[in-house]
């Protein structure tokens, strides 16, 4: 059975999901297709923490599906402009996971990712896949990656109206 480790990119995902389809990311269906047939090995979302109640209620429900949660704090510059991403640690932390898996699993559109993805695929014999939004996620992403699944139907969650 291959071991596995999944990442997700909730920023990226959040954002990619709600522009194409208006809806959310179902986290509890991607975990348990990304690992259908294989064994955990660990599983980590990353989100920036603006300590919002909302979504430190969603955080905890990251945990309780399986996912250990690292939070960056949001950081507002003087200019009004906003930072805060994780692209850094998680290519640090499919690096590390590398030797203790066979597949890594990514859930994101973002390029920025497609070096760590060489690097896992040719010098750490690691296979790669990679959830992404069709048409919102890098070409290159795709093109790295061992296999690309795209993030649609079951994957996806309406977003509740409120009346």
């Amino acid at each position: 059975m291959d071991r596995v480790a999944v990442f997700a990119d909730v920023q990226n995902v959040y954002y990619t999901v709600k522009q194409q389809y208006n809806c959310h990311f179902d986290y509890g269906s991607f975990l348990a297709e990304a690992t259908a047939g294989r064994n955990l090995v660990k599983a980590i979302a990353y989100a920036i923490d603006r300590g919002d109640r909302k979504q430190a209620q969603f955080q905890q429900i990251l945990t309780r599906i399986g996912f250990e949660v690292k939070l960056m704090p949001y950081i507002e510059r003087a200019d009004g402009s906003a930072k805060g991403d994780w692209d850094v640690g998680i290519t640090l932390d499919m690096l590390e996971y590398a030797d203790r898996v066979d597949v890594v699993v990514l859930a994101s559109g973002d390029g920025d990712y497609t070096l760590a993805i060489d690097k896992l695929i040719d010098e750490r014999a690691v296979s790669v896949e990679v959830y992404g939004v069709p048409r919102l996620t890098a070409n290159r992403l795709i093109e790295s990656s061992t296999r690309f699944v795209p993030i649609q139907g079951g994957l996806l969650l309406p977003i509740p109206t409120t009346w």
